[in-house]
């Protein structure tokens, strides 16, 4: 049978501390989403319109990727 959560030991309360990290973790991806959909927003349209050197295009999407990840490594930080 297939499940959504496995329990490999006998301690329920892993069952609240799963539903606690899903919780944060989609909250994260929400976060992640909205901030990557204003970079591109805001910076395609200035890119294209010549207004943005290919420097800067390339070091905003840098900077919006390393964004991401650390938004996610805050992930690690959670008390559960």
């Amino acid at each position: 049978e297939a499940s959504d959560i496995t329990l490999v030991s006998g301690e329920l309360h892993q069952l609240v501390k799963a539903y606690l990290l899903s919780k944060y973790t989609m909250r994260n991806i929400r976060q992640n989403l909205f901030w990557a959909f204003i970079y591109n927003v805001i910076g395609i349209p200035v890119a294209a319109l010549g207004l943005l050197a290919p420097w800067v295009a390339g070091a905003a999407m840098a900077f919006s990727s390393v964004s991401v990840v650390l938004n996610s490594l805050r992930l690690k930080r959670v008390k559960l």
